[in-house]
């Protein structure tokens, strides 16, 4: 693995470490970000956090043009990976803050309601492999501030109609690990 951390020149994903976990989540060590989603990657633990309103919509952000994999795909509200040291719900509460604006006073019952292994690649940039949580919470405020340098556009999708009607929604692309976790929300209901 090539140390870019120090490298000003480096994307910024390898001025940043993740945690490597084995299939069952248990953590490995620390391993760069950019080395964790290259080559054939390295399988890591990540999360993915679905918002819905009251009335049974999701929240789906668009990834901004800049992100470097899976850029303009729309996703279930926000996905990303926690720290050393750090929880997915404490993750999960900090990157929907940075992204969209939305406090942890606008929900009250974020929570990990399921777990997966997924591998996925994307053209010849990169690829996902990741042990990944899925937490979700009801908004009670719909209030957001997205940060356009992480999210490219926001909207509120009836849920039930996007996993039972997928080709009405398919010029949306959505992001895999999304696909994955609502298929399964819906299979474990």
């Amino acid at each position: 693995m090539s140390d870019t951390r120090g490298d000003e020149n480096a994307h910024e994903n390898a001025r940043q470490d993740v945690i490597a976990v084995d299939a069952d989540d248990n953590e490995q060590g620390q391993v760069n970000r950019l080395d964790a989603h290259t080559g054939e990657g390295i399988r890591h633990r990540a999360f993915t956090t679905l918002l819905f309103d009251e009335g049974g919509h999701i929240l789906l952000a668009q990834r901004s043009p800049g992100k470097r994999l899976w850029d303009t795909y729309w996703d279930g509200t926000v996905a990303s990976h926690p720290v050393a040291g750090q929880s997915q719900t404490e993750a999960a509460t900090e990157r929907l803050e940075e992204e969209l604006g939305v406090t942890a006073d606008q929900y009250d019952d974020l929570q990990v309601t399921d777990r997966f292994e997924y591998k996925r690649y994307y053209h010849d940039k990169g690829v996902e492999h990741e042990v990944c949580a899925v937490l979700q919470a009801t908004l009670t405020d719909t209030r957001l501030e997205p940060d356009p340098e992480e999210v490219g556009g926001v909207m509120w999708v009836p849920y039930e109609r996007l996993y039972h009607h997928p080709r009405w929604y398919r010029q949306l692309r959505l992001c895999p690990w999304f696909e994955i976790a609502m298929r399964r929300d819906f299979e474990n209901r």
